[in-house]
């Protein structure tokens, strides 16, 4: 029966948890396991996030079970991969023990070097972080300071821009009032216009009723005149005949007079 030392998903959903386990490599991932070697934690950070049976490990290495990828780099991080090793070249316990301390001293030094790299790492990210936050404080004063300086450069420009936008907005104003007064204006120029033509028709038909009236008072004298120059005429004719009967009967007078005489 062909085994493999390979990994069972346990836990929940994003929160995974394995268990180490020797298993026919015919079966599903999840199928019933021959033996529980070790469990895996991969959400686990800090420490230790696995732990193997070491001895039963090997036994079954020994009978022939194939580890996955991810067991192989779980024994590579314990050791037992090199110890693996050495047993089949043949060495003795001793020697195999003496070699794993080595492996063991080496591996000390290296997690030290590890970790003080890491540390070096950490130190240099926030040094950079620093540097990178102390050069955006100086951009940013320059910044400022350029923004004041351009500020005090362009209060006057501003202040002659807004009074020139002032008087561009004021133009059209004007000449949209001046273009709403003109009808106005026109408006009362016709209506003067309209009266003194109203005027001038009312005193040129006074001027024609006064003409007429001047008229009439004319014909109405004229007969009158004429009357009166024909009155005068008539007396004086009057008198003539009176006198003219006058001298006329003084004589007969005279002559019965003297008859009576």
């Amino acid at each position: 029966m062909a085994t493999k030392i390979r990994l069972k998903r346990l836990g929940r959903r994003n929160r995974p948890f394995f268990r180490v386990v020797v298993m026919d490599s015919r079966k599903r991932r999840d199928g019933a396991p021959i033996e529980e070697l070790g469990w895996y934690d991969p959400i686990k950070r800090d420490g230790d996030n696995y732990k193997l049976k070491v001895d039963r490990i090997l036994h079954w290495l020994k009978d022939g079970a194939k580890p996955s990828f991810t067991v192989r780099n779980l024994l590579k991080k314990e050791g037992l991969l090199h110890r693996w090793h050495l047993i089949r070249q043949g060495l003795d316990e001793q020697i195999i023990d003496q070699e794993m301390q080595k492996w063991s001293m080496d591996r000390e030094v290296r997690m030290k070097d590890k970790a003080e790299k890491t540390v070096a790492k950490a130190k240099e990210k926030v040094k950079e972080e620093a540097e990178v936050k102390a050069e955006e404080t100086v951009v940013e004063a320059v910044a400022v300071e350029k923004e004041e300086v351009a500020e005090e450069v362009a209060d006057p420009m501003a202040d002659e821009i807004e009074k020139d936008a002032e008087a561009e907005a004021e133009e059209p104003k004007a000449e949209a009032e001046e273009k709403a007064e003109e009808p106005v204006v026109e408006a009362v120029e016709e209506e003067a216009v309209a009266e003194e033509v109203v005027e001038a028709e009312v005193e040129a038909k006074e001027e024609e009723v006064v003409v007429e009236k001047e008229e009439v008072t004319e014909e109405v004298e004229e007969p009158a005149a004429e009357a009166v120059a024909e009155e005068p005429e008539t007396a004086v004719e009057d008198e003539t005949v009176e006198t003219e009967t006058a001298e006329e009967k003084q004589p007969e007078k005279e002559a019965v007079e003297e008859v009576a005489d």
